[in-house]
């Protein structure tokens, strides 16, 4: 049985007592006013009709005070007895405490320290807590319960408020913005039947109705390339992925990420456009275009600056790192150099495994931008156009901020026979023990075969950019509700 604290027992006590005199969980209030909206409105406004949790109180005499929130505003509201009666001022003073919902009706006033106040008229109670606020949330040191318990932190810390209040506001504006720019919204399967669209581990399930093994979508890519073949020039989703790998501050297995198609761009167009967009985003979120992120101050109101991904790493390397044929000798020669160990390199398998690691803590971690890094090896995207005068590397860009990557990119492959070839080194480098390879993606190439305009294809992920954006320490910070380890009992 369940152990109740002392408060909450008191709590459940004064949930009687509400009985004999209404509901302590009301059907509905009738609000005319938001809190941010009553905050706007002249002195001598009547019949303001407001609703929201109580986070302060002061008991007095025969005047008390409280402060009512929702998730955009807050306002002081008195209650005295003269203005309320004797009946209902007893009803407050012995019933009501910190965390309960009442709805207040009365007229708007300044105070004479200058708070803008309903005095009011009458009140309805609407909902009983059980459980009180804690007293000191905001300096927990416990992060975690702000993890768990994400509803207790949005009502006792403005940050966290401001910051989900952007991301709900920011879906609107970022689904404006590309409609605004000719694209069409679509919907993908989230359960799949192949693992393609992204080089990671997935997710697998099991479709009873079917009795079909699948996997969760790692990204949308493939499908929204297939909406391209059907007719659609401008396509975009707003897709959750999972992705069954480890978790930082900077990754999540679950994530989500916005992701567009365009026929007829090249990659040179998509940089061109989410310059743009990038910049308009952070000033919506923000205010301003010039922010402080990660420690370091970061400027998107001018053109990014660009990196040549394959230049840049060789040069850090020493050797013509894209040569190298044999996962053994490669590492060999990373050992020589003095940067890694055998140790630290025995998970990657692949050539493109250990590119991978090699630019992530060679170039990417020491980027602080934002950069445009372009100009990828071929291996590391089988999804994309190999660039015509060299078939080694990939017309690919990623923007990286403070060491993340925040969009990846590319001219789309548009040539089913290459497009074989690549998921056919695919399969070899998953023979190799390489896992985060893609299946051979038959419905994909059949698609592909009834033919292709060029594409040019952008994803960004929204967490990470909203962590940009609140210089948030951890993607954690901006993900409603992530999945925590449970707690051993």
């Amino acid at each position: 049985m369940k152990e109740y604290s002392e408060q909450e027992l008191i709590r459940r006590e004064k949930v009687e007592e509400i009985k004999k005199v209404c509901n302590p969980y009301q059907e509905k209030y009738e609000v005319n006013y938001s809190l941010k909206k009553a905050q706007l409105l002249d002195d001598g406004t009547t019949d303001v009709r407001v609703a929201g949790r109580i986070v302060f109180i002061r008991k007095m005499g025969k005047l008390s005070f409280l402060k009512l929130r929702d998730l955009e505003g807050e306002m002081q509201v008195s209650i005295k007895i003269d203005c309320v009666g004797e009946e209902k001022y007893s009803f407050f003073k012995s019933n009501i405490d910190l965390g309960d919902f009442i709805g207040v009706c009365g007229e708007i006033f300044t105070t004479q320290t200058g708070e803008k106040t309903v005095r009011a008229d009458n009140f309805e109670f609407l909902g009983k807590a059980l459980r009180p606020l804690p007293e000191k949330f905001h300096g927990l040191v416990d992060i975690e319960q702000k993890y768990r318990q994400r509803y207790v932190d949005l009502i006792t810390n403005e940050e966290s408020r401001k910051i989900f209040l952007g991301r709900s506001k920011y879906y609107l504006f970022m689904r404006n913005y590309l409609a605004e720019n000719g694209f069409l919204e679509v919907e993908t399967p989230i359960i799949q039947t192949s693992v393609s669209g992204a080089s990671a581990k997935p997710f697998f399930t099991h479709y009873n109705a079917l009795d079909l093994d699948c996997n969760l979508r790692i990204a949308p890519e493939c499908y929204l390339k297939e909406c391209i073949v059907a007719g659609y020039d401008k396509v975009f989703e707003v897709a959750k992925c999972f992705r069954n790998e480890g978790m930082d501050p900077q990754h999540n297995p679950e994530f989500t990420q916005i992701e567009w198609y365009c026929a007829y761009w090249n990659f040179e167009d998509n940089i061109n456009f989410f310059e743009k967009f990038l910049r308009d985003s952070i000033e919506f979120l923000t205010g301003k275009t010039v922010i402080t992120s990660g420690g370091n101050e970061l400027d998107f109101s001018k053109p990014f600056e660009r990196v040549n991904y394959i230049e840049k790493l060789t040069e850090i390397l020493g050797f013509d790192f894209l040569r190298e044929t044999d996962v053994d000798a490669y590492k060999a020669k990373v050992v020589e150099k003095g940067f890694f160990n055998l140790k630290d390199m025995e998970e990657y398998k692949s050539l493109a495994q250990l590119t991978d690691f090699l630019y992530k803590k060679l170039l990417r971690a020491n980027t602080i931008g934002p950069v445009v890094m372009y100009n990828y090896p071929a291996i590391l995207k089988p999804l994309a156009r190999r660039n015509d005068n060299d078939p080694d590397t990939v017309d690919c860009f990623q923007v990286v901020v403070n060491g993340a990557e925040i969009c990846n990119a590319y001219s789309e492959l548009v040539n089913p026979i290459e497009q074989r070839k690549s998921f056919e080194q695919q399969l070899e480098a998953k023979a190799q023990g390489d896992d985060e390879t893609m299946d051979m993606d038959e419905d994909y190439l059949s698609a592909m075969e009834q033919g292709m305009p060029p594409i040019s294809g952008l994803g960004v992920g929204i967490d990470r950019l909203i962590m940009l954006a609140y210089d948030a320490p951890s993607l954690r910070d901006v993900i409603l509700f992530p999945t925590m380890k449970p707690i051993e009992k």
